[in-house]
């Protein structure tokens, strides 16, 4: 189905009763729901309250360091007066380095001049959206889903968002996607997916990627391909049995028309350091590289030497992941457990198994219980109620395009004090049994 948020109208519709003095875009823009969160915590810790604070999608370099190994080679780097412009596509070395990684962990191949370096995920998406989708271009990505719906509105893209629900771990599956493949521009997939801490089975990535094939040999002469953008953040944060899965491991004619996007910010705890990556078919990592020529968004010099020697580095590599991972598994199941031990009792709440990255999600159908002689009226108010009853701040999931009336919230674990979770689950409890 096809789904126009009201928001999503609203927000990029001009305001024809006053003159903007501003772009149509500029105008249009929303803010973000978690940094309005973010904001309204940060205030009360200045004032001095205690809040278990689960929103952000970053780690606490005290708990979480960057490895060690790179936190050198970063430092001699600058030491080695590394603090020239680097090339627009970025060093050779790194280049040449992150060939060999992805080959080592996805399986797929891509030679250096199909690799485009820049500061983090971010500038590289926006890149690829400019790239590839013109105004009414149709964007098809589910909800939620981490900022495809900005990326697609400042690009004044046509929104197909397609509402994924918990059966299928808030991932789409092929069903969901295939009506509304065709006249695609392109289509936005993340595993494992921020914001739910879940990975997109074999089956279905194959299926997806079937579809995809199969629309694009449709399209014949200068009609424009689909194209698909397949986030991989935290594709080596994965726990258990799980496994992540690449489209172009899987159907290797998928390398036409896969644009990957991946770097060393989420598997190495190392989101400040700005070192990111795109693979992808030459023709269109050229067009990336040419946007980000003209907007300086790529990473630091001195940084991408020393990423260029660490990404080889496979033993310190994998020693560093199995202390990092097991960290954030801990954290994960160890609340996974005292929700579900909740749920048993009876209280209204639920949670889906962690299955990889540093995210947790968790139901709260709050909606409608009785605070002080009210009923919670939205699920605005129920956030507000945990952070006030709870002192827990967790991000629902209508700030990932979701609908207003979704129960369901993401809980990050990357600042995660481990001696903290029982008194944050013990405080959740008592919130919850004055709702029951």
């Amino acid at each position: 189905m096809l789904l126009f948020p009201a928001r999503f109208v609203l927000s990029f519709t001009l305001n024809t009763s006053a003159m903007s003095s501003l772009s149509q875009l500029a105008e249009s823009l929303t803010g973000s729901e978690i940094v309005r969160l973010g904001n309204e915590i940060s205030r009360r810790v200045q004032q001095g309250e205690k809040i278990y604070n689960y929103t952000i999608g970053d780690f606490d370099p005290e708990i979480f360091p960057l490895p060690a190994l790179l936190e050198d080679l970063i430092i001699e780097s600058y030491k080695q007066k590394n603090t020239s412009y680097p090339p627009a596509d970025g060093i050779l070395e790194l280049r040449d380095a992150v060939s060999k990684f992805v080959q080592h962990n996805d399986g797929v191949s891509y030679s250096p001049g199909e690799i485009q370096i820049a500061s983090g995920g971010r500038p590289l998406i926006y890149s690829l959206f400019k790239a590839v989708v013109d105004k009414d271009d149709k964007v098809i990505y589910a909800v939620p889903s981490w900022n495809n719906n900005h990326y697609t509105g400042m690009n004044l893209g046509q929104h197909c968002a397609i509402e994924a629900f918990p059966e299928n771990n808030f991932m789409p599956s092929v069903a969901d996607i295939k009506p509304h493949i065709a006249g695609g521009a392109l289509l936005c997939l993340c595993s494992p997916q921020n914001p739910t801490g879940t990975v997109m089975s074999k089956e279905t990535m194959e299926g997806i990627c079937d579809l995809v094939l199969e629309e694009n040999r449709k399209r014949t002469g200068k009609e424009k391909k689909l194209y698909l953008m397949f986030d991989s953040m935290y594709s080596l944060l994965t726990y258990g049995n799980i496994r992540h899965y690449h489209p172009v491991a899987l159907r290797p004619e998928m390398k036409e028309y896969t644009i990957t996007i991946d770097g060393i910010s989420k598997s190495f705890a190392a989101t400040g350091v700005r070192v990111g990556w795109a693979t992808g078919p030459a023709n269109v990592i050229g067009k990336i590289r040419a946007l980000l020529s003209h907007m300086g968004g790529w990473a630091p010099m001195a940084e991408q030497k020393a990423a260029a020697r660490f990404l080889t580095q496979s033993d310190a590599i994998a020693q560093y992941l199995d202390q990092f991972k097991a960290g954030l598994q801990d954290r994960l199941e160890t609340i996974y457990e005292g929700i579900m031990a909740m749920k048993d009792k009876g209280l209204p709440i639920d949670c889906i198994a962690p299955q990889a990255g540093i995210y947790l999600t968790v139901k709260l159908p709050l909606a409608g219980k009785i605070v002080d002689g009210q009923p919670l009226k939205t699920q605005k108010e129920v956030t507000e109620y945990l952070l006030n009853k709870a002192r827990l701040a967790i991000v629902p999931f209508y700030a990932f395009g979701a609908g207003n009336d979704s129960p369901w919230y993401r809980l990050s674990v990357g600042t995660s004090v481990r001696a903290e979770i029982p008194q944050m689950l013990a405080l959740l409890e008592d919130a919850l049994k004055e709702l029951a």
